[in-house]
């Protein structure tokens, strides 16, 4: 999980390195720059002549002036343009830092994801702020979101430990969704609270009745190591890369299960991919980790572009 305490402590590192550089990371990487990064990974669970391609947005953080509409629009016609089989959205739609100058309702920026387009569609996950910003939801402990009713609004599923079974030139296979692990660590303030995740991967795999491949989607990449092997792929976000990547280690992100889940591919009893994201959390700062959208090709038949 990404702290405050990890990332500022990245910050003070880098502070040795310069006025130019802390101007890069808040001016430059985090807004300017956007990067299409590709993976082909061979999971054992995912048959070799089934080819698949699946683009990946994670943690757009909708704000301004960080991110604007303009620029989700630009992502949206980007991740389109990559023509994939299937579009995933992988939480954390709200804003996630307090030095904006509008924070950007959710039916605007909903709005612009419904812009998205793919054969077998657009299918969501909520990720951590989307729980945390709604006051109803955090009081009561229950409760749709609003990030959640403005996709389903805008035409885009959510799934919240459930699944839905997709077929690609009759070839079936399993999108799963888990709810978010840590969506209910704030309201330990409204009252005591025993577990805060709203997250049941069991029920969740409950819901596959056949052997057709499974794919994960799971805001925070923590729940790996507990992952099976009926699972194909694990897709996840919420880690920004750590914010802060130091030739290719990023001190943000603490470890879990003796493994530092913070960016890119790992091959556990499942692959996981875990993207960089769009937007930033705590401080609008980016450095070595620039904006990205995830291609991930599954299945031999598809070419890897370097």
């Amino acid at each position: 999980m990404i702290t405050r305490r990890h990332l500022i402590r990245s910050i003070g590192g880098l502070s040795a390195l310069g006025i130019s550089t802390a101007a890069y990371g808040v001016g430059v990487e985090p807004v300017l720059r956007l990067r299409v990064t590709r993976y082909h990974p061979t999971p054992r669970q995912w048959p070799a002549d089934f080819p698949l391609k699946i683009a990946m947005i994670a943690d757009i953080h909708a704000c301004d002036p960080w991110m604007p509409l303009e620029r989700i629009e630009a992502i949206v016609d980007r991740t389109n343009a990559l023509k994939a089989d299937l579009i995933v959205l992988l939480g954390d739609y709200v804003a996630g830092l307090h030095q904006v100058t509008r924070i950007i309702p959710s039916n605007e920026w909903a709005r612009m994801l419904a812009g998205l387009k793919a054969p077998l569609g657009v299918h969501a996950v909520m990720g951590n702020h989307d729980y945390w910003d709604d006051r109803t939801v955090q009081q009561t402990g229950h409760g749709t979101t609003i990030a959640h009713r403005a996709l389903e609004a805008a035409g885009i599923p959510v799934y919240e430990n459930d699944a839905v079974r997709l077929t690609k030139d009759g070839r079936p296979f399993w999108l799963a969704g888990l709810g978010d692990q840590l969506a209910f660590l704030p309201a330990r303030r409204f009252r005591s609270t025993g577990r805060f995740g709203a997250d049941d991967l069991t029920a969740t795999l409950a819901k596959i009745t056949d052997d057709a491949p499974v794919i994960l989607l799971a805001h925070e990449p923590n729940i790996a190591p507990r992952v099976p092997a009926r699972v194909a792929l694990q897709l996840s976000g919420h880690t920004h890369g750590g914010q802060i990547r130091l030739l290719g280690w990023s001190p943000a992100v603490s470890p879990q299960h003796g493994l530092r889940l913070a960016y890119g591919h790992f091959r556990l009893k499942c692959d996981v991919i875990i993207s960089g994201g769009l937007g930033c959390s705590i401080i609008p700062v980016r450095v070595g980790v620039p904006p990205e959208i995830v291609e991930v090709t599954l299945g031999r038949a598809a070419q890897v572009v370097s």
